[in-house]
């Protein structure tokens, strides 16, 4: 029997049984990496040595009567995690030969829940881009269409999930990185409420690995089917125990409903700011459809959904505003020459991006009060219903774009062009507020490419969009592979 596309829970209930050992299936997984990913490019920092012993590990510990909850399923991380006796680079050159001494916390729960890591996975340039290509790595192409990306900045882990390289991976979300990997490449991704999964160690080299609270940025799982996702995000939740970890103890709520048809959805297809184009138009559409049709309660407008124009400047700039906190001075001083020339009237996303790239710190607690208000109002929304339902960028997966400056570059949306970064507003609507959000497939584009959209839950409601994940699945379809 063929493993590599098998379910993590399937690879557990294997395993268990006695069907198959840890040590064929990583075998098999490095057999088909070795094979494809010449032109996948997915994996850029092999371990299969240490894996291979991990696996024989993992089969000795089931042999003594052990269970844990990944015992002998191989996976992969993020370039951008720590590992003992790896490299991590971010993909910058000028830290091409950082190797640090301890691994993250979230690979230290991995391996700790039996999981055998088999390498790490691509990404951009400092984490900083919808695409997955570096000068060290090269680039990673999307399994579906080699000439389109597989986004980023979590694009190697989802190009590897989608080519049955691994059966689970973990990655990170400032921008989306989580969700519109998932969405460019048909698999599924979580990204955690804000705060739920401890991060320490996935921090750019060489800095050193301390429990810091990020004000944006979320590590969490990707996978194949909604329950992976939960199977592994029960494995990376809870807190750093260098901190909260010391007195607090993490009990998720369960989900608010068990059936579809009990679900409260608000549909949300359009953006005051950008377009959405038809392809996934259609994918929100089809996601509402089959929940009206299992008997959820479908709404299309809501006067408690917070303002989306705003909600975008305010992410935009609280995005940006950390984005250059390394610059050198005289850098700096240019863009904040240029911010003093934008007219008072230019509320465009361009102007904010300049903005918040040079925000004092008043400009910056200001806007995080506005944050709060969103914040509430997302707490009365979610009273009336329990999850929405929205893009997570408007189009699939698009061709290469590696001009150096990203600001040169444009997005087609139906045959009109946007600014590149324009795409983020419906990643931020979830990561502004610290929300979290279920990436889920729905359905491919004429062009066959896959189309996904994002389930975004109630804070610390993590159980919510993943339960609606799950009933969705079972009620449309989710993964494929692609042909």
């Amino acid at each position: 029997m063929e493993w590599n596309f098998q379910t993590a829970e399937e690879l557990v209930a294997a395993l268990r049984a006695g069907e198959v050992t840890s040590a064929e299936l990583t075998d098999e997984a490095i057999v088909r990496i070795e094979r494809d990913d010449k032109a996948i490019n997915a994996i850029c920092v092999p371990d299969f040595d240490r894996a291979r012993a991990a696996a024989r590990g993992a089969d000795q510990a089931r042999a003594r009567g052990e269970d844990r909850p990944l015992l002998g399923i191989p996976v992969t991380v993020k370039e951008s995690y720590n590992m003992a006796g790896l490299p991590t680079t971010w993909g910058m050159p000028q830290h091409r030969d950082y190797v640090p001494a301890q691994d993250a916390v979230q690979v230290s729960r991995l391996k700790a829940a039996g999981a055998v890591v088999l390498g790490k996975t691509n990404v951009p340039l400092g984490l900083q881009d919808i695409q997955s290509f570096n000068e060290i790595y090269g680039t990673t192409n999307n399994p579906w269409d080699r000439d389109r990306t597989p986004g980023g900045s979590s694009g190697g882990s989802a190009a590897a999930l989608a080519s049955g390289f691994c059966a689970l991976s973990i990655g990170s979300d400032l921008a989306g990185s989580l969700r519109t990997p998932a969405h460019f490449c048909g698999i599924y991704a979580h990204k955690p409420t804000l705060g739920l999964a401890a991060t320490r160690g996935m921090v750019a080299p060489s800095a050193p690995p301390l429990p810091v609270d990020l004000d944006l940025a979320v590590v969490g799982p990707m996978a194949r089917t909604a329950r992976d996702l939960t199977l592994l995000l029960d494995v990376m939740a809870g807190p750093d125990p260098l901190t909260l970890g010391k007195a607090h103890d993490l009990t998720l709520p369960p989900a608010r409903h068990e059936r579809l048809g009990d679900f409260r959805v608000l549909v949300v297809e359009e953006h005051p700011l950008i377009a959405t184009g038809s392809a996934v138009r259609a994918g929100v559409n089809r996601v509402a459809d089959a929940l009206a049709d299992g008997g959820a309660r479908v709404e299309r407008h809501s006067r408690l959904l917070p303002d989306l124009a705003e909600a975008a400047m305010l992410y935009t700039q609280l995005l940006f505003s950390s984005s250059v906190a390394r610059f050198p001075v005289e850098a700096y001083e240019q863009l904040q020459t240029r911010a003093a020339g934008l007219s008072p009237d230019d509320r465009s996303l361009d102007a904010a991006r300049l903005r918040g790239m040079v925000f004092s710190h008043r400009d910056w607690i200001e806007v995080n009060s506005r944050r709060e208000l969103h914040r509430q109002g997302w707490r009365q929304l979610f009273a009336e219903f329990d999850a929405v339902v929205c893009p997570i960028t408007p189009t699939p997966a698009f061709p290469h774009d590696h001009n150096p400056d990203p600001m040169q570059r444009r997005l087609d949306i139906d045959g009109v062009g946007y600014a590149y970064f324009d795409q983020l507003v419906w990643a931020g609507l979830a990561t502004m507020p610290g929300l979290p959000a279920t990436a889920v497939p729905a359905g491919r584009s004429p062009e066959g490419l896959p189309v996904g959209v994002q389930l975004i839950g109630p804070i610390f409601e993590d159980r919510t969009p993943l339960r609606l994940a799950e009933l969705l699945e079972q009620k449309i379809g989710g993964f494929q592979a692609p042909k």
